[in-house]
Parts: C-alpha cells; sequence; structure tokens
C-alpha cells in the first residue's frame, strides 16, 4: 500500500501546468490592473500550475469555449478577466487580460482572444 502512495505522490508532481502570457503587450495591460486584482491573478496562476484549470474550476477558473478558459479576478478595486487558451504539454497562455464594467463578458473581447488564440497555435505548429 506503501508503494502505491509513492508512485501516485510522483505521478502528481509531474502533472504541473505552465502558465505564461502571449506577448509584452499582455504583460502591460496585467501592470495597468490594480495591486489587488494583479496579485489575485498571480494567486490563481500559482493553483493552475499545481491542478490545471479542469481540477481549480470554479469560482477561479471557468471553461468558455474552444479551448479558452478564463481566469476569474475579484478584489475591492473591481472585477477583471484574464482569456487563456490551453496548449500543447499542459500549457495555459494569458491572450487577454480586462477589467470588467459589465456582468457578461463582451462577445469582442472572446472574438479577440479567440483570433490571438488561432495566431499562437499556428506559430506553434
Amino acid at each position: 500500500m506503501g508503494l502505491v502512495l509513492v508512485i501516485y505522490n510522483i505521478y502528481i508532481i509531474n502533472m504541473t501546468w505552465i502558465v505564461e502570457t502571449l506577448d509584452k503587450r499582455v504583460d502591460r495591460e496585467l501592470a495597468k490592473l490594480p495591486r489587488d486584482l494583479y496579485a489575485r491573478f498571480l494567486q490563481v496562476g500559482e493553483l493552475l500550475e499545481e491542478y490545471g484549470p479542469r481540477t481549480v474550476g470554479m469560482p477561479h477558473v471557468r471553461f468558455l469555449t474552444d479551448g479558452l478558459w478564463e481566469m476569474r479576478l475579484s478584489g475591492k478595486h473591481g472585477i477583471a478577466r484574464a482569456i487563456c487558451v490551453t496548449a500543447t504539454k499542459r500549457r495555459l497562455i494569458v491572450v487577454y487580460v480586462f477589467q470588467k464594467k459589465t456582468q457578461r463578458t463582451p462577445s469582442s473581447i472572446l472574438k479577440k482572444a479567440k483570433k490571438k488564440a488561432k495566431k499562437r497555435a499556428k506559430e506553434v505548429e
């Protein structure tokens, strides 16, 4: 029984994810966030790196469509979202960051995120 636990622990360690930003533009979007929302981004990012998006789930992460995930960030300065795309080898790439002003994520933002995700997928191929 002890041997199974050791193998299980090794398996979990090897299942880590990588969370990265698409480019410097996304880095600038993150830098514009209020400090509490940026700190929340880092916290959710650490959860994603350790457990992956499916395991973390709501209220931190929500699946959107076509391989896109939404990091849900909230703090005393409002609500923000970071749109990520799943890539090969357990990677999440943040393609769009914005501070929310309405209840729903605008469809125009989802279209932009999908476009950037497709561009990134072509670069990887």
